[in-house]
C-alpha cells in the first residue's frame, strides 16, 4: 500500500473517533508511539496523519504535553435576524452581544473609531464617487468568555454620519443600525458575500489562532430605502468558532 494511503487511513480513523465522540474536546489522543504500534506504521506516517488533522483544525499538538482534540463550541450566527421587526419600546443591543448572551455566554469587545480613506473595495461597495471620499470605520475585536472570537470593521460614509454617535468612540447600546434609522437611513436590504481563506499574520495574532485554522470573511452591505449603500461590515470569523445559519421560507 502506498505511503500516502497509509497516513490517510490513520487520519481517517482518528477523524472518525473525534467526530463520533470517542475522543471529546480536550481529550488527549494516543501518542505517536501508540499510534505506530496500533496501526503498524512508521513514525513519519503518523506525523503526516496528525499534520493533516491539525490543518483541518481538529487537533492541537502541544510540545512536551501531547496531542489533544481542540475545543469546538461554535457561536451560532443568524444573519437574517438583523431585519426582523422589533418593538421600538425595547432597547436594541449589538447583534453580536445578543447572539452571545442568548447562549448564556459572556460577550465583550474593544472598539476603535477612525476616519479613513477606505480601501478601494470598500469605497466601491459604499458607492463613494470621489477619489478621496472619507469613511468612518468602527473596528471591533470581539470576545466570548474572555477569548478573542472575531473582528468586525463597519464602514459608513463620513458625510452621512459625521454628526452622530457613530463617529464617537465607545459602544452604542442601542446599536449603530438604530442610529442610521434616526438619521433617516434605515437599512431595508442587505447583501452578504461569504468567502474563506487562511488568515493573515496580523489576524492570527489578534485572534490567537492555532496553526492551520482558516477564517471566514463575511461582508455585509446595507442599503437604505433609496437603495443607497450606507454601511459595509467586514467580519473575520475563525472557522472553528462560528456557525452561520440561514433560514429561508418560500412565499
Amino acid at each position: 500500500m502506498a505511503r500516502s494511503s497509509l497516513y490517510q487511513q490513520v487520519a481517517s480513523e482518528l477523524r472518525r473517533a473525534i467526530y463520533s465522540g470517542e475522543f471529546g474536546p480536550g481529550d488527549q489522543i494516543p501518542t505517536e508511539t501508540e499510534l505506530m504500534d496500533g496501526h503498524q506504521v512508521s513514525r513519519n506516517t503518523v506525523r503526516l496523519a496528525l499534520g493533516e488533522l491539525e490543518n483541518e483544525g481538529l487537533i492541537l499538538r502541544m510540545r512536551r504535553r501531547g496531542t489533544f482534540v481542540r475545543e469546538r463550541r461554535p457561536l451560532l450566527m443568524r444573519p437574517q435576524d438583523e431585519l426582523l421587526s422589533r418593538d421600538d419600546s425595547r432597547p436594541r443591543f449589538d447583534a453580536f452581544v445578543s447572539a452571545v448572551t442568548a447562549e448564556g455566554r459572556q460577550a465583550d469587545q474593544n472598539i476603535e473609531v477612525q476616519i479613513v480613506q477606505p480601501p478601494a473595495e470598500i469605497a466601491t461597495r459604499l458607492a463613494l464617487e470621489e477619489d478621496r471620499a472619507l469613511a468612518v470605520v468602527r473596528r471591533r475585536l470581539r470576545f466570548v468568555d474572555g477569548q478573542p472570537y472575531n473582528t468586525n470593521d463597519s464602514y459608513y460614509p463620513l458625510k452621512l454620519v459625521s454628526d452622530s454617535e457613530i463617529v464617537r468612540p465607545g459602544d452604542i447600546k442601542r446599536g449603530a443600525n438604530r442610529v442610521l434609522e434616526e438619521l433617516g437611513h434605515p437599512q431595508v436590504r442587505l447583501v452578504d458575500d461569504i468567502s474563506a481563506r487562511m488568515p493573515t499574520p496580523e489576524e492570527s495574532a489578534r485572534l490567537h489562532l492555532e496553526p492551520g485554522t482558516p477564517v471566514v470573511v463575511y461582508v455585509r452591505v446595507g442599503y437604505d430605502e433609496e437603495d443607497v449603500p450606507v454601511r459595509v461590515a467586514v467580519s473575520v470569523l475563525p472557522a472553528d468558532k462560528h456557525l452561520i445559519r440561514y433560514e429561508l421560507e418560500r412565499h
